[in-house]
């Protein structure tokens, strides 16, 4: 059963081209931005649209990446970030350089929303051009978003309706998900993570959780042999199990855990919020798959929500996506 909270429609803004969004997703990752910078950006714009008139509620969202150009170089083994040249200081002399990592994206963002039914088709895109419009003069993970390349007709916003029975909302998204191709979504797969660590458990006892981690973030080669006992064979993609390397699987941050008891508002100095609780977090680890959208079976494996527990100091990003088995023949 689905912990995806409920909505009535899914808004798409296609193709939002960001520049300079933070690279540096967590202390150990860096790439494409934590899901929790576009479920923190999905807050501001619900208090944005109601600020301006649109009673929207906004329950979970969804990224499409169809292009992901992390500002870094590469020598050898090694790859660095590519720095800024800041201005010079009051006494003329160069600036310290703070090295940031960046990264330019071409996303689609999906947002479920909840509001009263809205028939008009037209007051339907009104509402979807405003959302855009809201959005444009936002921060997206850190960065900016520039014009697209895109053709105008790629770029405009629209809402699907998710308020019929099981076969309307499984055709709707069947035509939803085909116009964010190509692209990659991403996944959680702690089952993965899980699967994992059982596996490696049956050959050391003392495997951590943090072993499996690392057996998914990296690729493993073996050599393995052919049947006739022959000297032929070829290196294969393994995990450290010995298990044969699948899916597009990378190391993600999946949100926060606390490291001190819940401090009362304003209690905590310099706090850059003095009207929230505080607490200190750290961040939360986990496997993360890109998918194709065209692989995805119900809206709710596409979409991030927040699952927050403050009595066990969880402050979660969540995604209902499970793996099934895919069809041998697939119809053009």
């Amino acid at each position: 059963m689905s912990d995806c909270p409920e909505f009535d429609y899914l808004l798409v803004v296609p193709h939002l081209r960001v520049q300079n969004a933070n690279a540096i997703s967590s202390p150990l990752t860096h790439g494409f931005p934590a899901m929790s910078a576009f479920i923190g950006l999905m807050w501001a714009l619900e208090r944005k649209a109601k600020a301006a008139g649109l009673d929207l509620d906004f329950n979970a969202v969804g990224v499409v990446a169809h292009g992901c150009e992390e500002q870094a170089a590469s020598d050898g083994f090694v790859s660095g970030f590519h720095l800024t040249r800041n201005p010079v200081g009051k006494d003329g002399k160069t600036a310290a350089i703070a090295e940031e990592g960046r990264v330019h994206l071409d996303v689609s963002l999906v947002f479920a929303i909840g509001c009263e039914l809205i028939s008009d088709a037209a007051e339907q895109k009104a509402m979807a051009d405003k959302v855009k419009s809201l959005l444009e003069s936002m921060r997206i993970a850190g960065g900016s978003v520039v014009p697209s390349h895109q053709p105008v007709w790629r770029t405009q916003p629209y809402m699907a309706a998710f308020t019929g029975d099981y076969t309307g909302r499984e055709k709707t998204f069947n035509q939803l998900k085909m116009r964010l191709l190509p692209g990659f979504v991403l996944t959680d797969r702690q089952d993965a993570l899980s699967d994992e660590y059982e596996a490696l458990r049956q050959l050391n006892s003392q495997t951590t959780r943090l072993d499996a981690l690392l057996s998914l973030s990296r690729i493993d080669y073996a050599w393995q042999p052919e049947e006739d006992g022959a000297d032929k064979g070829e290196w294969v993609a393994t995990r450290a199990s010995g298990k044969k390397r699948s899916g597009w699987l990378v190391p993600i941050p999946v949100g926060y855990g606390a490291l001190t008891e819940l401090q009362d508002a304003g209690s905590v100095v310099n706090a850059r919020d003095n009207t929230t609780p505080f607490r200190f977090v750290e961040s939360l680890f986990g496997i993360g798959e890109w998918l194709s959208p065209h692989r995805l079976q119900k809206p709710e494996q596409l979409l991030w929500y927040a699952n927050t527990c403050a009595d066990t100091g969880t402050y979660r990003c969540c995604n209902d996506y499970q793996p099934t088995e895919i069809l041998e023949s697939i119809t053009d």
